[in-house]
């Protein structure tokens, strides 16, 4: 449908590159989602061969690893995960650093649908165990070089408090968003400006 201008010029109207987004209804993120927690063994592990995952991505979304048991067993590995982005493509991250001889978490930045192999380089010890799981950041279906999102709604109500928004013009599983409340399995639906080619 056109708009006329005056003296009856007809400019055809430009398609409307506003869209509504529904990630699903993404629960919160666990530490051993995709793998139960691993002892170590002194070599390093490939996973689906060592263990069996524990579960994948309900939505596309960022990876975390977490070093527990004995503290002073932990290295400073890095753990590799590789799997699919959100439109099956092949992706891979290389997951921050643990802090040796320290537990706790990392949070990868790329957003996986899937997880289709975990790389554990062996620990300074056999007390040290690793876990992978999901973190909060979720995927979007959009390359785009700037914050294009306009709006969030969690549970069908609009999110008071913008998300938090990254993005990338040549890798897709670096585009998305982090909600100001916390995931619990409602439903997720982000409203976004899709930049012209």
């Amino acid at each position: 449908m056109g708009v006329i201008e005056p003296g009856g010029n007809v400019i055809e109207a430009t398609p409307s590159r506003i869209e509504a987004y529904s990630v699903g209804s993404p629960a919160l993120g666990a530490a051993d989602d995709v793998l139960a927690a691993y002892t170590d063994d002194g070599a390093a592990a490939v996973f689906p061969a060592d263990q069996a995952f524990a579960g994948q991505p309900d939505v596309a979304r960022n990876i975390t690893a977490t070093a527990g048991g004995t503290a002073g067993d932990v290295a400073a590995i890095q753990v590799t995960v590789t799997g699919t982005d959100i439109n099956g493509n092949v992706i891979s991250e290389d997951l921050p650093a643990f802090t040796v001889n320290t537990t706790g978490i990392v949070t990868g930045t790329k957003c996986f649908k899937t997880v289709t192999q975990i790389d554990i380089p062996a620990h300074d010890g056999t007390g040290a165990t690793t876990a992978v799981g999901l973190g909060a950041k979720l995927g979007l279906p959009v390359k785009t070089s700037r914050d294009t999102v306009i709006a969030a709604f969690f549970g069908g109500v609009r999110e008071a408090t913008r998300p938090t928004v990254t993005f990338s013009s040549s890798a897709l599983e670096s585009n998305g968003l982090t909600l100001n409340t916390a995931l619990d399995g409602s439903s997720v639906v982000v409203d976004f400006y899709r930049p012209g080619s």
